[in-house]
């Protein structure tokens, strides 16, 4: 298992708790973001409004199952987001 992980905030605070081998033994990458010359988001939704780029969906849930959702969400089974279709 590899992938990236791209943090651009400090919400939680300036110190973490990261245990290094989990970075380096999943062959995982941390990225640090700190901002994008504008014309990078407004390209962004350009891609997004023309349908060239769509977010990937691993599952939806309907909100009655929120609880669901969130199990397999911290159990991160998935490639993708987890969406919650709210009744109209």
């Amino acid at each position: 298992m590899c992938g990236r992980y791209v943090t651009s905030g400090a919400i939680a605070g300036p110190i973490v708790e990261l245990d290094l081998r989990t970075l380096y033994l999943k062959d995982l990458t941390l990225v640090g973001s700190t901002r994008q010359d504008p014309s990078v988001f407004t390209d962004l939704a350009g891609y997004i409004e023309a349908g060239e780029l769509r977010p990937v969906l691993a599952t939806t849930y309907p909100l009655r199952d929120l609880h669901s959702a969130q199990e397999e969400f911290l159990e991160k089974p998935n490639i993708g987001k987890i969406g919650v279709v709210i009744p109209a």
